[in-house]
Protein backbone atom coordinates (compact mmCIF):
# COMPACT_ATOMS: atom_id res chain seq x y z
CA UNK A 1 0.00 0.00 0.00
CA UNK A 2 2.73 2.37 0.86
CA UNK A 3 4.31 1.85 -2.45
CA UNK A 4 1.20 2.64 -4.53
CA UNK A 5 1.18 5.70 -2.30
CA UNK A 6 4.56 7.34 -2.81
CA UNK A 7 3.94 6.61 -6.54
CA UNK A 8 1.19 8.74 -6.27
CA UNK A 9 2.40 11.05 -4.66
CA UNK A 10 5.54 10.93 -6.89
CA UNK A 11 3.16 11.53 -9.46
CA UNK A 12 1.05 14.30 -7.98
CA UNK A 13 4.43 16.12 -7.46
CA UNK A 14 5.89 15.83 -10.86
CA UNK A 15 1.90 17.41 -11.79
CA UNK A 16 2.42 20.22 -9.97
CA UNK A 17 5.81 21.18 -11.02
CA UNK A 18 5.37 20.50 -14.54
CA UNK A 19 2.29 23.15 -13.70
CA UNK A 20 5.21 25.96 -12.10
CA UNK A 21 6.93 24.91 -15.44
CA UNK A 22 4.48 26.03 -18.02
CA UNK A 23 3.55 29.45 -15.69
CA UNK A 24 6.69 30.48 -16.04
CA UNK A 25 6.44 31.00 -19.86
CA UNK A 26 4.00 33.57 -19.16
CA UNK A 27 4.81 36.38 -19.93
CA UNK A 28 4.23 39.05 -17.09
CA UNK A 29 5.25 42.39 -18.47
CA UNK A 30 8.43 41.80 -16.57
CA UNK A 31 11.73 40.09 -18.07
CA UNK A 32 11.77 36.43 -16.72
CA UNK A 33 14.56 33.83 -17.87
CA UNK A 34 11.99 30.82 -19.00
CA UNK A 35 10.62 33.18 -21.70
CA UNK A 36 13.53 31.84 -23.74
CA UNK A 37 13.50 28.39 -22.09
CA UNK A 38 12.75 26.76 -24.88
CA UNK A 39 14.50 28.23 -27.99
CA UNK A 40 17.44 26.00 -29.36
CA UNK A 41 20.06 27.24 -31.07
CA UNK A 42 21.74 25.60 -34.26
CA UNK A 43 25.72 25.44 -32.94
CA UNK A 44 27.39 23.82 -35.36
CA UNK A 45 24.74 22.00 -37.51
CA UNK A 46 23.55 20.36 -33.65
CA UNK A 47 20.10 21.63 -31.66
CA UNK A 48 21.89 23.01 -28.99
CA UNK A 49 19.08 25.11 -25.96
CA UNK A 50 20.02 28.98 -25.63
CA UNK A 51 21.60 28.66 -22.48
CA UNK A 52 24.26 26.07 -22.96
CA UNK A 53 25.88 28.31 -25.79
CA UNK A 54 25.38 31.99 -24.17
CA UNK A 55 25.19 33.54 -20.27
CA UNK A 56 21.52 34.51 -20.07
CA UNK A 57 20.53 37.55 -17.74
CA UNK A 58 17.58 40.00 -16.52
CA UNK A 59 19.72 43.73 -15.86
CA UNK A 60 16.07 45.05 -14.93
CA UNK A 61 12.90 44.26 -14.94
CA UNK A 62 12.13 45.19 -18.88
CA UNK A 63 15.29 43.30 -20.87
CA UNK A 64 16.76 40.42 -21.28
CA UNK A 65 20.37 40.04 -22.39
CA UNK A 66 22.45 37.58 -24.25
CA UNK A 67 25.71 36.97 -24.40
CA UNK A 68 26.80 34.39 -26.69
CA UNK A 69 30.40 32.60 -25.79
CA UNK A 70 31.51 32.87 -29.19
CA UNK A 71 30.83 35.82 -31.72
CA UNK A 72 30.23 33.25 -34.80
CA UNK A 73 26.75 32.37 -32.97
CA UNK A 74 25.55 36.03 -32.30
CA UNK A 75 23.31 35.39 -35.77
CA UNK A 76 22.66 31.90 -34.84
CA UNK A 77 21.05 33.12 -31.55
CA UNK A 78 18.99 35.86 -33.43
CA UNK A 79 17.54 33.33 -35.45
CA UNK A 80 16.48 31.24 -33.11
CA UNK A 81 15.29 34.18 -31.11
CA UNK A 82 12.91 35.49 -34.10
CA UNK A 83 11.84 31.47 -35.20
CA UNK A 84 10.71 30.81 -31.42
CA UNK A 85 7.15 32.84 -32.13
CA UNK A 86 7.85 34.67 -28.53
CA UNK A 87 6.88 37.82 -29.99
CA UNK A 88 9.83 39.65 -29.33
CA UNK A 89 12.04 41.42 -31.76
CA UNK A 90 16.10 40.90 -30.98
CA UNK A 91 18.32 43.92 -30.49
CA UNK A 92 22.06 43.10 -31.94
CA UNK A 93 24.51 45.06 -30.57
CA UNK A 94 27.68 42.60 -31.99
CA UNK A 95 28.37 41.47 -28.44
CA UNK A 96 25.22 40.67 -26.84
CA UNK A 97 21.41 40.07 -28.01
CA UNK A 98 19.01 42.22 -25.94
CA UNK A 99 15.00 41.38 -25.94
CA UNK A 100 13.00 44.59 -24.67
CA UNK A 101 9.87 43.12 -22.69
CA UNK A 102 6.93 45.47 -23.81
CA UNK A 103 4.44 46.59 -20.89
CA UNK A 104 1.10 44.52 -21.31
CA UNK A 105 -1.94 45.90 -21.47
CA UNK A 106 -5.15 45.59 -19.83
CA UNK A 107 -6.64 42.94 -22.44
CA UNK A 108 -3.30 40.90 -23.07
CA UNK A 109 -3.34 40.70 -18.98
CA UNK A 110 -6.81 39.29 -18.89
CA UNK A 111 -6.16 36.96 -21.70
CA UNK A 112 -2.77 35.31 -19.73
CA UNK A 113 -5.00 35.27 -16.94
CA UNK A 114 -7.47 33.12 -18.51
CA UNK A 115 -4.71 31.19 -20.04
CA UNK A 116 -3.43 30.57 -16.65
CA UNK A 117 -6.64 28.96 -15.48
CA UNK A 118 -6.76 26.75 -18.78
CA UNK A 119 -3.21 25.70 -17.91
CA UNK A 120 -4.22 24.81 -13.75
CA UNK A 121 -7.33 22.98 -15.34
CA UNK A 122 -5.24 21.38 -17.03
CA UNK A 123 -3.12 19.99 -13.97
CA UNK A 124 -5.55 19.26 -11.79
CA UNK A 125 -7.29 17.25 -14.76
CA UNK A 126 -3.27 15.41 -14.57
CA UNK A 127 -3.57 15.22 -10.65
CA UNK A 128 -7.30 13.45 -10.36
CA UNK A 129 -5.93 11.13 -13.29
CA UNK A 130 -3.06 10.30 -10.91
CA UNK A 131 -6.01 9.25 -8.16
CA UNK A 132 -8.52 7.53 -10.22
CA UNK A 133 -5.33 5.12 -10.95
CA UNK A 134 -4.32 5.21 -7.48
CA UNK A 135 -7.84 3.85 -6.54
CA UNK A 136 -7.69 1.48 -9.45
CA UNK A 137 -4.93 -0.07 -8.50
CA UNK A 138 -5.96 -0.17 -4.94
CA UNK A 139 -9.27 -1.95 -5.79
CA UNK A 140 -7.05 -4.65 -8.35
CA UNK A 141 -4.99 -5.43 -5.48
CA UNK A 142 -8.01 -5.82 -3.19
CA UNK A 143 -10.29 -7.72 -6.14
CA UNK A 144 -6.23 -9.92 -5.96
CA UNK A 145 -6.44 -10.47 -2.44
CA UNK A 146 -3.57 -8.53 -1.04
CA UNK A 147 -4.93 -6.16 0.95
CA UNK A 148 -8.54 -6.35 2.39
CA UNK A 149 -11.70 -4.06 2.00
CA UNK A 150 -10.55 -1.68 4.95
CA UNK A 151 -7.61 -0.91 3.59
CA UNK A 152 -8.65 -0.29 0.07
CA UNK A 153 -11.05 2.43 1.71
CA UNK A 154 -8.07 3.62 3.86
CA UNK A 155 -6.01 3.56 0.87
CA UNK A 156 -8.96 5.90 -1.00
CA UNK A 157 -9.08 8.28 1.94
CA UNK A 158 -5.33 9.12 1.77
CA UNK A 159 -4.93 9.19 -2.13
CA UNK A 160 -7.98 11.98 -1.75
CA UNK A 161 -5.93 13.85 1.41
CA UNK A 162 -2.98 13.12 -1.35
CA UNK A 163 -5.60 14.95 -4.13
CA UNK A 164 -7.03 17.57 -2.06
CA UNK A 165 -3.20 18.96 -0.98
CA UNK A 166 -1.86 18.86 -4.36
CA UNK A 167 -5.30 20.59 -5.81
CA UNK A 168 -4.67 23.45 -3.01
CA UNK A 169 -1.01 23.66 -3.83
CA UNK A 170 -1.77 23.86 -7.75
CA UNK A 171 -4.69 26.68 -6.87
CA UNK A 172 -2.38 28.55 -4.51
CA UNK A 173 0.29 29.23 -7.28
CA UNK A 174 -2.40 30.15 -9.43
CA UNK A 175 -2.81 32.81 -7.32
CA UNK A 176 0.58 33.83 -6.80
CA UNK A 177 0.57 34.25 -10.48
CA UNK A 178 -2.45 36.29 -11.41
CA UNK A 179 -1.84 38.70 -8.82
CA UNK A 180 1.96 38.91 -10.66
CA UNK A 181 -0.23 39.32 -14.32
CA UNK A 182 -2.61 41.34 -13.07
CA UNK A 183 -0.03 44.01 -11.05
CA UNK A 184 0.94 46.83 -13.38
Amino acid sequence: MNDVLTEVEKRMAAAVEAYQHELAKLRTGRASLAVVDGIQVDYYGVQTPLNQVATLSVPDPSTITIAPWEPKVLAEVEKAILRSNLGLTPNNDGRVIRLNIPALTEDRRKALVKVAHEVAEGSRNSVRQVRRDGNDRFKQMEKDKEISEDQMHDGHEQVQKLTDTYIDKINSILKKKETEILEV
